[in-house]
């Protein structure tokens, strides 16, 4: 059997910088990985088949329409496998796990079937975050994600990441944007190296989708509040549309720590502290 973890993504900033004639708009985002995600499984078979399983398996269809089976199919339409996926992440939450289990889904097929995988320009097909979700380089990602300029190795940042179990879906969040023309980021990215230096030059940026995703989910905004007034967080903002939100710690330990100070107080929320990941570090 092939396993392949799909970690989470997260937009540690996410600028709007315009919108396209085709109605796509221009982002300007610094992308990370998490040690938090969901789980591939492949094994030969002579029909493709999925299963599902995990805290949020009855979140996703077990059908065609699931984008682990649409990935399978873009890969060979011919072949077969008997595919698992253990759902591990909230759905439509910002946090990419349906692009990334696609790309796991890829990278288990192609060992399986020994097939190529798919450039940029198909990936892009499957969803706009699933070409960046190929790598685990930290990643500035423009246009509408398809154009990736991948910074090495990410540094080490230490998260706790918090959903209040509601699905904000990408496109209401954009629409309920009022300005679409923003700054983009700071040029000096590749520079950053220590946590605190990047937790200082993160501070100065922003992603321009909280606020209307706040307005679609007031409870976003409970979500920031309480992050921003606990004691140890150094910077706390929501990831891509929502409604996943993020703290950055300067210490492992107080991002634990705060872990089970807010799992004790919102029980039914997803909370997970996490660090920053790439490949072997899991």
């Amino acid at each position: 059997m092939i396993k392949v973890f799909a970690p989470a993504k997260i937009n540690l900033c996410l600028h709007v910088v315009g919108q396209k004639l085709d109605g796509y708009h221009k982002l300007d985002s610094i992308v990370v990985h998490v040690d938090k995600g969901d789980w591939i499984f492949a094994e030969a078979a002579d029909d493709l088949s999925l299963k599902l399983f995990g805290p949020f398996a009855l979140s996703v269809p077990n059908n065609e329409k699931n984008l682990v089976m649409r990935a399978a199919r873009l890969l060979c339409t011919d072949l077969g496998a008997s595919l698992s996926l253990e759902k591990n992440l909230p759905i439509a939450s910002g946090i990419g796990g349906g692009s990334s289990d696609c790309v796991a889904t890829l990278r288990a097929l192609s060992n399986l079937w020994k097939a190529p995988l798919p450039n940029n320009e198909v990936l892009f097909k499957l969803g706009a975050d699933v070409p960046v979700c190929l790598s685990t380089d930290l990643t500035r990602m423009q246009g509408a994600g398809e154009k990736l300029l991948r910074l090495g190795r990410p540094p080490i940042l230490n998260l706790l990441l918090i959903n209040p179990g509601v699905e904000l879906p990408t496109p209401k969040v954009f629409e309920a944007l009022r300005l679409k023309n923003n700054d983009p980021i700071i040029e000096d990215v590749p520079h950053l190296s220590t946590t605190e230096t990047w937790i200082d030059w993160l501070s100065a940026q922003r992603n321009d989708l909280e606020q209307p995703a706040i307005a679609l989910k007031p409870i976003i905004y409970e979500v920031l509040s309480h992050l921003r007034d606990h004691s140890t967080v150094k910077l706390a903002r929501m990831s891509g549309s929502g409604a996943t939100c993020f703290a950055l710690f300067s210490e492992w330990k107080d991002a634990k720590d705060a872990e089970a100070y807010f799992q004790a107080k919102h029980p039914t929320w997803w909370i997970q502290a996490a660090k920053t990941w790439f490949p072997n570090t899991i």
